[in-house]
């Protein structure tokens, strides 16, 4: 079993809080400058109110049908109003999706070529993403080129529309989370040549590391929701 009663999802969001609290430290820096997405594809409605019930307010989802029809069921759960879960679409965006999405999330971090920001720009609704980047040059992931982030950016300014608040990227899986520390190192690096403050990047596997080289994202999922049967 997975372990989705409240009192479990309470627990190991106190756990992952205490973790990134203690990152912080290592890293001189403030929890509060810590964003933590409970990242919640394939996990039920009941399952994300009770991680909202926890504390946590930011929800990462990868499929665009998947939140649209999950949306409005936790929102009915949580009874919250204006202090209901704020949805990120966190995997990467399918141009014939981008329309859906624009209106649906508070902020896109799976954005990587010049249609896919051409497709938003038309969707009527002002919308911030983040440019997803292959740091490590990935053969079996998505994400642009360091090397087109210059003109990735260059294009999105032409749309008043389209806010880009910073970078994403989705490090190697690696036993040893020292071994990717130098790709959220490269993120952030390119992140600031850019002076773009958001830096989506560490997931349950590495997101210490990632805060220590300067995440002020990260998508945690098995930490908070446990491992799934």
């Amino acid at each position: 079993m997975s372990g989705h009663s409240d009192s479990g999802i309470k627990a190991r969001v106190r756990t992952v809080r205490e973790r990134i609290a203690a990152a912080c430290e290592r890293a001189g820096r403030d929890p509060a400058g810590v964003t933590l997405i409970a990242a919640s594809k394939t996990q039920g409605p009941g399952a994300v109110a009770a991680a909202w019930r926890a504390g946590i307010r930011d929800f990462g989802e990868n499929r665009v049908q998947e939140a649209l029809a999950k949306m409005p069921l936790v929102e009915a759960l949580t009874g919250a109003g204006l202090d209901g879960p704020r949805w990120h679409l966190i995997g990467h965006l399918q141009r014939n999706k981008a329309k859906a999405a624009a209106g649906a999330f508070v902020i896109l971090h799976g954005v990587d070529s010049a249609r896919l920001v051409d497709t938003l720009a038309g969707s009527g609704h002002a919308t911030r993403i983040l440019f997803e980047v292959n740091v490590a040059g990935e053969a079996t992931k998505h994400g642009a080129s360091p090397e087109e982030l210059d003109a990735l950016i260059a294009h999105a300014a032409r749309y008043p529309t389209i806010s880009v608040e910073g970078l994403m990227t989705v490090a190697p899986l690696a036993t040893d989370p020292e071994d990717v520390r130098p790709v959220f190192r490269a993120l952030r690096l390119l992140a600031e040549a850019h002076n773009l403050s958001t830096l989506s990047m560490g997931m349950t596997n590495d997101f210490e590391v990632a805060i220590e080289e300067g995440a002020t994202h990260v998508r945690v999922g098995r930490a908070i929701f446990g491992v799934r049967a």
